[in-house]
């Protein structure tokens, strides 16, 4: 992604005008399409308009925070950003990174300099991203198999067969449904649960008829 890319959305917080206006003005002249904000829940509320592919956030702002901003935008919207902020001392710095910032960038700011900051964090923001949803067709693919795994364990019991027979019953199941297997073996262990849950609702049912019958004998 270039900087002359005019997809590439920007919002810029800041409660200084001067910065944010020489700032919106010059990612603009670059290519970038810019929102900007004077504080956190001005912010806010073009986010939930229009999410921009990246945000700057001035650190230190009356009302909410850069540190607060941030809080919300990554846990109400997953938003990637850059800190902003005319201190840049080690201490502020690793709170920034423990925030989850993708870089934290020391006024005054050159927009010419910015620039290869603002397209190194859209790239670690992509990176990111595709971890995430590696991780969570992982975390699918092992829950399918894990329901698979039961589902032919039951078929195993129900019907006294061998473990390949099982899940060449459960693929054959599936076909003949044109469905996925895994969806086929989650609808037979939702079955079995049901079936032991109302099993177990008829046992208490009855202990406690015997024991009204007991003592009614005594």
């Amino acid at each position: 992604m270039g900087g002359t890319d005019a997809g590439i959305h920007v919002l810029i917080v800041d409660d200084d005008r001067l910065v944010l206006t020489t700032l919106a003005r010059g990612l603009r002249d670059a290519g970038y399409r810019v929102t900007e904000a004077g504080d956190g829940a001005t912010a806010l509320g073009l986010v939930a308009r229009e999410m921009p592919d990246l945000a700057l956030l001035d650190v230190r702002m009356p009302g909410m925070s850069g540190i607060e901003l941030a809080a919300r935008l990554t846990s109400e919207h997953q938003l990637p950003f850059l800190f902003l902020s005319a201190y840049g001392g080690p201490e502020i710095v690793k709170h920034a990174k423990a925030l989850g910032a993708l870089g934290y960038l020391v006024k005054p700011l050159d927009v010419a300099q910015i620039i290869p900051e603002i397209e190194a964090a859209l790239g670690r923001a992509a990176e990111i991203d595709a971890l995430k949803n590696k991780e969570e067709q992982l975390s699918e693919a092992l829950e399918n198999s894990r329901e698979t795994s039961i589902a032919i364990g039951i078929l195993m019991e129900r019907r006294g067969l061998g473990r390949d027979q099982a899940f060449e019953a459960l693929r054959s199941r599936a076909r003949g449904q044109r469905r996925r297997v895994h969806e086929v073996a989650a609808e037979i262990v939702s079955a079995l649960e049901t079936l032991n849950m109302s099993a177990t609702v008829h046992d208490i049912a009855d202990a406690r008829r015997d024991r009204t019958v007991s003592k009614r004998t005594v």
